[in-house]
């Protein structure tokens, strides 16, 4: 037992001299340099490292949510108010239904959670040059414009009520042309007054066109006959087309209601009308507001 424990001089060891001890401290602090500096170049290099980790940890941000058509804006926390203009589409005749404002603001708060209201300013019977006077001289109706955050406008069928007696064989291209170009370029300063409302805050506008300017489906073709359905037809696509050339110029967005109610022409739109056949029932309302959700630009400002 005695021989094996330490030798006495291993216990008692005496400290080295001051030189000694101060060449033994700078090696030891160079060694301890080397063993960081080894070991923080292979913590580095290293797939997986513990410090690569506390790293990404640290500098790592959260994703930004991405805006998608069910958030049309972000960051908005003010009111939304949608006003819609035009004609008898517009103002909800021979509905006794929510029209498409109303229904389309109340689809803007749904999809996207901001708050909205809506106006509705359409006067049945209105041509576009009435709604474009009423646009340019100041009143309630200018001044109500000029809050719209979103603007609606669907105007021009009226614009084309002198032809309606017209036979279809006696008013082709030559005879209709006039009466088209007018709402087109009508619509292009509906557009431009609109904005010059409220220039500091220029609303979103979204132009509609038709499915048809006059009567439609199972009671236009009672009323009518197959021909002149089909002449109200081709009559309506010339407007659309003025109409849509009008609203790019201008940086508004057309949204077409053509094919949603009438396919390529050949959908029988009957079940999206009133009893006059002219006027979009509670269905065709909610139709129209669900293209116009479809067609909303975002963000909105």
């Amino acid at each position: 037992m005695i021989l094996g424990m330490p030798k006495p001089e291993r216990t008692s060891r005496t400290w080295p001299s001051r030189p000694g001890l101060k060449a033994a401290g700078v090696f030891a602090a160079l060694l301890a340099i080397i063993v960081v500096v080894a070991l923080t170049a292979f913590a580095q290099t290293t797939p997986g490292g513990s410090r690569s980790k506390i790293m990404a940890a640290k500098t790592a941000s959260p994703p930004s949510p991405a805006i998608t058509r069910t958030s049309p804006s972000a960051g908005v926390n003010r009111e939304i108010t949608v006003v819609g203009i035009g004609d008898s589409v517009t103002s909800g005749n021979s509905c006794n239904c929510e029209t498409f404002v109303q229904l389309y603001a109340a689809g803007l708060a749904s999809r996207s959670g901001l708050k909205t209201s809506s106006v509705n300013l359409g006067v049945g019977g209105w041509t576009s040059s009435q709604l474009l006077q009423s646009l340019t001289r100041p009143g309630a109706f200018r001044d109500q414009v000029a809050k719209a955050d979103i603007l609606l406008v669907t105007i021009g069928a009226n614009d084309l009520t002198p032809l309606e007696t017209k036979q279809p064989s006696g008013c082709t291209t030559t005879c209709y042309s006039p009466f088209v170009k007018s709402v087109g370029h009508n619509v292009e300063l509906i557009v431009a007054a609109a904005r010059a409302a409220h220039p500091n805050h220029p609303p979103t506008i979204l132009v509609t066109n038709y499915w048809n300017v006059f009567q439609d489906g199972d009671v236009g073709t009672a009323e009518n006959g197959a021909p002149f359905q089909s002449w109200s037809d081709l009559l309506t696509r010339a407007e659309s087309a003025q109409v849509c050339a009008a609203a790019r110029r201008t940086g508004a967005t057309c949204v077409d209601l053509y094919a949603p109610f009438k396919g390529d022409g050949s959908k029988n739109p009957t079940s999206l009308l009133a009893s006059d056949g002219d006027h979009p029932n509670s269905a065709g309302h909610r139709l129209i507001a669900s293209t116009l959700l479809a067609n909303t630009p975002l963000p909105i400002a």
